[in-house]
């Protein structure tokens, strides 16, 4: 007997069924939360989401436009007085 009045052959068997009821459950989660069944064929369609997602995200299309608006106005210098430039547009 322990101090709490039980044995320790009672504890062990208490031990033994709880392992086999979280082992069970344990099972159980795993086959409903199975990924690969869900995601199948979607993935490429998820993926190409997520990339899109991020370019949004991250300022991909501020960034870009940014570029491009800079290139256009992109000339040649003539002249330059400090911080600023004279240029020629072709």
């Amino acid at each position: 007997m322990t101090r709490n009045g039980r044995r320790p052959a009672d504890v062990r068997r208490d031990i033994a069924l709880e392992r086999e009821r979280l082992a069970t459950a344990v099972d159980e989660l795993r086959a409903d939360l199975d990924l690969s069944e869900m995601l199948g064929a979607k993935l490429p369609v998820l993926a190409a989401g997520a990339v899109g997602a991020g370019f949004v995200l991250f300022g991909g299309i501020g960034a870009t436009m940014r570029y491009l608006a800079r290139r256009g106005r992109e000339g040649k210098e003539k002249a330059r007085v400090g911080p600023f430039s004279f240029t020629t547009r072709d």
